[in-house]
């Protein structure tokens, strides 16, 4: 059996979607040459169909394709809309109105000790309305960039991506300071960014 390669790839990128009432592009996100998007193939740290895309690329090669809302993020699903306890976002007591707001979004951990992002819905008197779809749910992605770099990865660089991955490191990766728009790449941007 092959070694799986493992490629340090930084790629500066703009995302469009098409808006639901006129089918129209907007930009929704970016990431330049000067902070780009930065992941190692083959560990998870990208969608899958991104990183197929890019990874076969070499430096300095320029991109423009889509990747389909099922090979991205998945359909929006209704059923990932409900209302938890109001006091789950309690904090000494009080609500925590600093991070829990309308449009934010937020990581939770399960029972299980499971972490996740959820977007904040609606605030309602005993409960809040959260959202467990990527916001990006339902959409097709078109990314159009440059790959900056494509090389084999260090151990080191493998290493740290790894550590980061665990919650143990810094940003050493997946997006690494890019400038993205709302949402940001620590929500699982850029090449969807995917570090969930």
């Amino acid at each position: 059996m092959a070694d799986i390669q493992n490629n340090y790839i930084t790629v500066a990128y703009k995302l469009y979607v098409k808006d639901d009432e006129d089918e129209k592009e907007s930009l929704v996100e970016e990431c330049n040459e000067e902070h780009p998007f930065q992941f190692i193939s083959n560990l998870g740290a990208a969608i899958p169909a991104f990183e197929q895309q890019v990874d076969a690329l070499a430096s300095g090669a320029n991109f423009d394709f889509v990747i389909p809302c099922k090979d991205a993020y998945g359909e929006f699903e209704d059923e990932l809309m409900f209302d938890v306890d109001k006091k789950i976002f309690e904090f000494n007591g009080k609500f925590d109105t600093e991070h829990v707001f309308e449009g934010n979004v937020v990581p939770l951990q399960g029972e299980d000790g499971s972490r996740f992002h959820a977007t904040i819905i609606e605030i309602k008197d005993n409960a809040v309305t959260i959202d467990l779809n990527h916001p990006r749910a339902g959409q097709d992605l078109h990314f159009v960039g440059k790959v900056c770099v494509n090389r084999p990865a260090t151990n080191e660089e493998v290493t740290q991506m790894l550590n980061y991955m665990s919650g143990e490191g810094g940003c050493g990766g997946c997006g690494g300071g890019c400038n993205c728009g709302d949402g940001g790449c620590g929500s699982n941007c850029g090449g969807g960014c995917g570090c969930h």
